[in-house]
């Protein structure tokens, strides 16, 4: 958390703010936030760039400078990208924050310090290990078929696997899962064709629903929007928390079990280990 639909939201809402701002000014003030270059010189050369525009890889967020570098954002388990005003009173957990030339701030907070910014002008060095996005071209039905034959692994956590399909994180793939009527356990090469093709349309299913409403924002409120809104999906899981509560499909009850100490939501009856 956050996972794609999140970051998609994230990068969206900043695209239609940020280009053809410039950096004014660079606070660090939580070093190891910074992965790369060093924070002086991650400061120094952000100063005077201007955003081009902003989009997402994975779970990054990749700001496009007009240099050619990047600023690549991981939110990791609580950072938060927000844009605000400088006069604006910035948080206890803002790690780095970014003053533009037009009197906004972009701010990076995070309450666990897990969060990573790198400054790099070969962004390929750094996400080209990332597997295809579930929602473009790149993940065919045919192409998801041919990646899971002969795959051993455990389905869930096969998808959880960034080299595999990037951007997919636990609530999805439980949501996801539960859609296609899949237990989280099976080896990935025992689904059927059929439920391969469950499994690819539920994960798109899930997602483009999850991007609509602005992402997940569970009960911690963790996850924010740019504009500091809360995401509206919280509602709509269907198994995901929800251990005790009936399942959607049968009524029977959600139930939670570990993989690969990971908690994960499963209805026993429309989900059956056996495939």
């Amino acid at each position: 958390m956050p996972e794609l639909p999140e970051v998609e939201t994230v990068a969206r809402g900043l695209d239609k703010q940020l280009p053809g701002a410039s950096i004014s000014a660079v606070d660090v003030r939580w070093e190891r936030t910074i992965q790369a270059p060093e924070p002086t010189i991650f400061a120094r050369q952000l100063v005077g760039q201007t955003i081009r525009s902003v989009r997402r890889r994975g779970k990054w967020v990749v700001i496009d400078l007009d240099s050619g570098d990047a600023l690549l954002a991981h939110l990791r388990m609580t950072g938060q990208l927000l844009l605000e005003p400088r006069e604006s009173p910035d948080g206890d957990y803002t790690r780095v924050l970014l003053s533009l030339d037009d009197g906004r701030q972009l701010r990076f907070a995070d309450m666990r310090k897990f969060g990573r910014l790198i400054l790099t002008a070969a962004v390929d060095d750094v996400l080209g290990d990332l597997g295809p996005e579930p929602l473009t071209d790149d993940l065919t039905l045919e192409r998801f078929q041919r990646m899971l034959s002969g795959r051993r692994g455990r389905i869930k956590s096969l998808l959880l696997d960034q080299h595999f399909v990037a951007g997919l994180g636990n609530i999805y793939v439980n949501e996801a899962l539960w859609q296609a009527q899949i237990h989280p356990l099976r080896p990935a090469a025992s689904l059927s064709p059929a439920e391969a093709r469950r499994l690819h349309g539920a994960i798109q299913s899930v997602l483009r629903a999850a991007i609509h409403q602005g992402g997940t924002t569970l009960t911690n409120g963790n996850f924010r929007q740019a504009d500091g809104a809360a995401g509206r999906y919280a509602s709509r899981l269907q198994v995901y928390g929800c251990e005790g509560e009936s399942c959607g499909w049968c009524g029977s009850a959600v139930e939670r079990i570990r993989v690969g100490q990971r908690g994960t939501y499963v209805c026993p009856d429309c989900q059956p280990l056996e495939g």
